[in-house]
């Protein structure tokens, strides 16, 4: 049985390096942004999870993010965001009791929110819905599927009172 997206999986936070304390003293703050994130991701792109489903997000450093783009896309460097989905979904199909994984990179992401003049919350929350909408099939590979994740993640953003990030 699938609900609204009133109500949240279970998240489970693992910090995996210090930079992250430093912004966010402690992991209510990261889990805060996150349910945030998710709540107004389930909603506006109309995803749906069981009852009982589970999200696990890993903040970590650019070191160990090289490390696992490395070993899961022959990438060996950093990126901001990686996610992977507990089953293999299409748009529009609910997930399951595991939701999937999404790690972050501090360096790269307080980089990326400079250059960009973002704050770090804000590109750190876009990343999250991102990363979030990849887990439930969406992907930007494709011109015409960039252009749908783009306008959800604008959507889902702007419901947090965060501008569009492709503007």
């Amino acid at each position: 049985m699938t609900v609204t997206p009133t109500n949240l999986p279970q998240i489970d936070i693992a910090i995996h390096t210090e930079n992250w304390r430093a912004i966010y003293s402690n992991e209510d703050a990261l889990h805060s942004i996150c349910e945030k994130a998710i709540l107004a991701s389930g909603k506006i792109a109309l995803l749906s999870w069981p009852q009982m489903a589970e999200l696990s997000i890993v903040f970590t450093d650019d070191t160990e993010m090289t490390g696992i783009n490395g070993e899961w896309r022959n990438i060996h460097k950093p990126t901001n965001v990686l996610s992977f989905p507990g089953d293999d979904i299409e748009v529009g199909e609910p997930a399951g009791p595991m939701i999937g994984d999404i790690i972050f990179a501090f360096e790269t992401i307080e980089r990326e929110a400079k250059e960009q003049s973002k704050t770090f919350k804000n590109h750190l929350t876009h990343l999250l819905v991102h990363g979030f909408l990849h887990l439930f099939g969406h992907d930007h590979i494709e011109d015409l599927e960039a252009e749908n994740m783009e306008s959800l993640e604008t959507k889902i953003l702007a419901s947090l009172a965060i501008s569009d990030p492709y503007d």
